[in-house]
């Protein structure tokens, strides 16, 4: 899992989901959070992203769009084609900025050409771990069948 956090709670959710994998799924998975590593690495192995919205003002609509703080992401997706092993990536947020709510994910979906799996609020809830890791599951299954149908 490629992801940023920036207040602690993208960081939060991904260690809660990591627990969940191992415990309940006996699957490992590893993380870099490309705010404590930023020296990018190329990236070979299928991997999910995780983005949380930090967006300039605005209503994202009209205008409030332009993503401020979680750009490294982006460079690091961009490295060495590192995008091209990405099959998803889930967005984070918070609802009370409605329509900007997990719009740097989705931005970040069309940029890459990569599917936006899904969303969860700040920290997530216990209902949200399970339905993600289903979800980041299912994805990463479709993905390793076609790239290995080519």
């Amino acid at each position: 899992m490629l992801y940023i956090s920036l207040s602690g709670n993208t960081k939060y959710f991904i260690s809660r989901l990591t627990t969940y994998f191992e415990k309940e799924r006996h699957v490992r998975v590893s993380s870099i959070n490309v705010k404590e590593h930023r020296e990018f690495t190329t990236l070979d192995q299928p991997f999910v992203t995780f983005l949380p919205a930090f967006l300039k003002g605005g209503n994202g609509v009209n205008n409030g769009y332009t993503e401020i703080l979680t750009t490294i992401l982006g460079d690091y997706l961009a490295y060495e084609g590192n995008y091209q092993h990405c099959y998803g990536i889930i967005g984070s947020g918070n609802r009370n900025f409605n329509k900007q709510f997990a719009l740097t994910a989705k931005q970040y979906a069309k940029r890459f050409d990569f599917p936006y799996i899904t969303d969860f609020e700040l920290r997530g809830t216990a209902h949200d771990i399970p339905r993600i890791a289903d979800a980041i599951l299912t994805y990463r299954n479709q993905f390793c069948f076609q790239t290995t149908k080519e």
